[in-house]
This record gives structure tokens, sequence and C-alpha cells, in this order.
């Protein structure tokens, strides 16, 4: 069994790893950090000279730091763990990699009413569009 996990390094992805490390101690968790190129800055390209650039190199930086943290927790919670980064928009890219998944795990901001229907939710939206079941940790 493999079972997605998206962090952000947010306390609520952390959460959602812990309950996974717990529900599905036997399976395999993908890890997977989602660089959101929006963050970038508009009209500004990711391969672009300066600014964009150095912003991609900072969050792939980040991105390692964070699988470092989650090898160290995986390794004392004695479960197996693959680690995958990728460039894209967060519900988009978490439900195609979910394709290749068994169940997804995801943290919750837990955002309501004029909140989240102004910034949308991504996990809300990973729960509408994914090809296999979802279950969000608040």
């Amino acid at each position: 069994m493999r079972v997605l996990v998206p962090m952000d390094a947010s306390k609520q992805s952390w959460k959602a790893f812990e309950y996974a490390t717990e529900q599905f101690p036997e399976a395999t968790l993908v890890v997977l950090r989602v660089i959101d190129p929006v963050q970038a800055g508009y009209g500004v390209g990711i391969g672009g000279a300066g600014g964009a650039g150095q912003w991609l190199d900072a969050k792939k930086e980040a991105a390692e730091e964070l699988f470092e943290e989650v090898r160290e927790e995986a390794e004392a919670a004695g479960v197996d763990i693959e680690t995958r980064r990728e460039i894209g928009r967060p519900a988009r890219t978490i439900t195609e990699v979910a394709g290749d998944c068994d169940q997804v795990v995801i943290g919750s901001h837990g955002r309501e009413g004029v909140t989240r229907v102004l910034l949308g939710s991504v996990a809300e939206k990973v729960v509408r569009r994914s090809p296999v079941p979802v279950t969000v940790v608040r």
C-alpha cells in the first residue's frame, strides 16, 4: 500500500504525517512537497535570471530540509517513505500524484466562511478531485 502525504512544513501537514504513520504503519508513505510557481511572483519566469531562479533554488533547498526531518521521523516511527518534489499548482499536482497511490492523508488549515471562499482550500479541492480515498486531518 502507498499513502500520499502532501507536506508544506506547516503544523497541519505534520499532523497529517503523524496520523499516516500511526494509521498506516505497514504502508510506504509518499511524502510530496509541491512548489507553487505562482508564489515566485507574477510576470517572472521560473528559469529567469535573478529573483525567480534564486526563489526556486531556495524552495528546492527548503524541500530537501523538510525531507531530512521527515526521514528522521519515519525512521523513529519505523515506517518506509519515499520523497517526491514537484513544481506546479498544489491541488492539481497532488491529485495527479494520488493516481499512483492507494490513499491520501492531507492536513487542513480548517479555514471557514469568507476566508475559505476567498483563499480556496487545497484539501477541499483534493477531496473533490482525488482518484483515491482522502483523509483530511485537522
